[in-house]
């Protein structure tokens, strides 16, 4: 098989999770290029809930790698204490996890100054998780941060800890908080070391050696289209690139080696913490959403707002990552309704906007445009042929086809593997049909 991206097209939580976890068996090599453990990655194994963080979703399968790459920023405990729940969950670990050596590390100050920062900004907090994942990467493009490599060296580790907190000092009694201890820290970040050196590596370099092998890779991103720190709504944004574009950056691979791209994109749509969001929904049918989609953060459990599918966003994201199929998940929270509305354009000052605005401050005042659909009424979750499905929710699928200019390859009626439509035709292109089907049946 060629290599594959799978991208979110939303403000994230989309399912990306299952969709990895579904198609993982096409190829030899899962690679994560961006993000913390912020992300969280939803995965239902006969019945049970497990929910990935910083590991790739196809570590559920035996004999496959899976990659943690340059572009993620790792939180040392919180990488050992995934690898102890999958092992309590049965699931192999040995030389199936890499780290890349360049990959920068979160330390117990980042944490804490995300804290302080999103008290600070009051009304205009972020609505960040306060994990340490934004101040990681401002160490980072600072040209200060401490890296997964580095924990091969403690010499170095502490050498680095030690200037990290120093350079801090000023800021901790500017906000009158007590200033890290950086033997402690050393001291915690030594232990890691010895725990986790076994999987740091050149993982620029794995990805080419298996690629030469012949080996497919998967390529996994966290959050989604809308997030992305360059392209989305600035300043209520992820701190790294989770389009395209961070695969490249994030893993060290080039642009040529991405052969297909798979957006996911929730029926709806929902959004955690701050940020403009055109279609959201502020009455019972929101609410309605919220509960019957179990709508809760899967790292922090927050309520997610919740509104209709956008799909002037969606276009902006398949536009900017290249999209070449969608898998539409979680359609089956909409059963009940009568009616179903679909965002088609916006209206900013009166005038139709082109396409989506990235700026928070146009995109907090847009008026969307609404197409309206009839409901389905009917359950559609489990359903697994497409010949089954309403007519109604076929219009629907075609209508979403219609606007965003992308085919739907994937449709999700449910959490497990084999609630999952699959459109042969599609999906033959990206995936070993053969191999997925397997994985269903």
């Amino acid at each position: 098989m060629a290599n594959l991206l799978v991208a979110g097209t939303q403000w994230g939580d989309e399912g990306k999770g299952k969709i990895i976890d579904l198609l993982t068996p096409s190829f030899d090599v899962v690679a994560r290029y961006q993000g913390g453990h912020n992300a969280g990655h939803t995965v239902y194994l006969n019945g049970k809930k497990i929910i990935l963080h910083l590991i790739p979703s196809g570590i559920f399968h035996s004999g496959k790698l899976c990659i943690i790459g340059n572009g993620v920023v790792i939180d040392p405990k919180a990488f050992l204490d995934e690898i102890e729940e999958l092992i309590k969950c049965g699931i192999e670990i040995s030389d199936n996890i890499a780290i890349s050596k360049n990959a920068h590390l979160i330390l117990p100050y980042h944490s804490q100054r995300e804290i302080i920062d999103e008290e600070r900004r009051g009304a205009k907090k972020i609505g960040t998780t306060c994990r340490g994942i934004g101040p990681s990467y401002e160490d980072k493009m600072a040209r200060r941060g401490i890296r997964a490599g580095d924990l091969l060296d403690l010499s170095i580790l502490e050498e680095k800890i030690k200037e990290n907190v120093e350079e801090k000092k000023a800021y901790f009694a500017h906000y009158q908080k007590p200033l890290p201890d950086a033997e402690k820290i050393f001291r915690e970040y030594a232990f890691y070391a010895s725990k986790i050196k076994k999987y740091v590596q050149d993982v620029s370099l794995l990805l080419d050696e298996k690629m030469k092998e012949g080996k497919s890779v998967l390529f996994e991103g966290a959050q989604g289209a809308l997030l992305d720190i360059d392209h989305g709504t600035y300043p209520y944004v992820t701190s790294s690139n989770s389009t395209v574009g961070g695969v490249c950056t994030g893993l060290g691979v080039p642009p040529q080696k991405i052969d297909s791209v798979l957006g996911v994109a929730k029926a709806y749509t929902t959004r955690v913490g701050s940020g403009p969001f055109p279609t959201e929904i502020f009455d019972e049918r929101g609410k309605f959403l919220l509960e019957r989609g179990n709508e809760y953060g899967s790292t922090t459990g927050r309520p997610r707002r919740c509104g209709w599918f956008d799909a002037v966003a969606v276009s902006y994201s398949c536009r900017l990552n290249g999209i070449d199929k969608v898998a539409l998940t979680k359609p089956d929270v909409l059963d009940s309704f009568d009616e179903i509305l679909v965002c088609v354009g916006y209206k900013y000052k009166g005038k139709p906007l082109p396409t989506f605005a990235s700026e928070s401050w146009i995109l907090d005042k847009v008026v969307p445009e609404y197409k309206k659909v009839r409901g389905w009424r009917k359950p559609i979750q489990k359903i697994v042929d497409f010949h089954s499905l309403p007519q109604a929710f076929k219009d629907y699928l075609k209508l979403i086809e219609d606007i965003i200019q992308v085919r739907i390859a994937i449709v999700s009626t449910g959490v497990e593997r084999k609630d999952s439509i699959l459109n042969e035709a599609e999906l033959k292109d990206i995936a070993d049909l053969d191999k997925v089907k397997k994985e269903i049946s």
